[in-house]
């Protein structure tokens, strides 16, 4: 009787030793050329909490991949669907409730398309922008709660270039001015958030340039020659 127990033991604490190893052993492969094949799990170095989760075939990552936070709760911070025809990965990236903070396209890596970017704790997009190659191009607009428009711009490899517009909640527009390689250039009005013009002028590489108009109820009261500040001179219905 003696025998049969320790036997017993022997033949259970192979069980749970080969279980052990199958678990092991159940991802984080590689396929004969050395590359990553099937389910791939990664790890926080300190916690060992689980990092990510996806499948691999043959070294290429295939459908979709979840990455966890560093906590107990393991809240899927992102997601990324993998592409195979054209190297891209939707990516969506959450707060830990869930929220979707931003999604878009990544190509190789580097942004690609349109991305949205949502507002706190809320599924109305606070900004929407367009990129080529990892670079802003093309329109960029900034969003209201409301979904009113806040702000609009125009970039070219990942630079101001071209209108601005910035908006009142209200869709009153505030500003109307138009950028080239980051810097004002060009002509631009300021308004109050009542719609009238506070001031307009030229902007060259930045700075004000030539004659400024500056009002006050709908009239002129002061004019500057902003390349010659000092030369300031009052309006004539001031």
């Amino acid at each position: 009787m003696k025998k049969y127990q320790i036997s017993f033991f022997t033949f259970l604490t192979f069980v749970l030793f080969s279980q052990n190893v199958v678990s092991q052993t159940d991802f984080n492969k590689l396929d004969t050329k050395g590359k990553k094949h099937g389910i791939w799990k990664g790890f926080f170095e300190e916690s060992k909490r689980p990092r990510y989760e996806g499948t691999f075939e043959h070294g290429k990552e295939i459908g979709i991949f979840n990455f966890y936070d560093d906590t107990k709760a393991k809240s899927i911070i992102a997601t990324r669907e993998f592409n195979a025809k054209d190297n891209s990965a939707y990516t969506i990236f959450y707060d830990q409730k869930s929220n979707k903070v931003s999604e878009g396209k990544v190509v190789n890596k580097l942004f690609e398309g349109q991305w949205k970017y949502y507002h706190l704790a809320s599924k109305n997009i606070m900004t929407t922008e367009n990129y080529s190659k990892g670079k802003l191009e093309g329109l960029r607009t900034v969003y209201y709660l409301n979904g009113k428009i806040a702000e609009e711009i125009n970039y070219k490899n990942n630079l101001k270039n071209g209108f601005y517009k910035k908006y009142t909640e209200n869709g009153i527009v505030l500003e109307e001015s138009a950028y080239k390689n980051d810097l004002y250039n060009g002509l631009a009005i300021f308004r109050d958030s009542n719609g009238n013009v506070v001031s307009k002028g030229q902007f060259l590489n930045g700075k004000k340039s030539g004659i400024w108009q500056f009002f006050e109820k709908g009239k002129v009261v002061k004019e500057m020659n902003m390349s010659f500040p000092e030369n300031a001179t009052k309006g004539k219905n001031n």
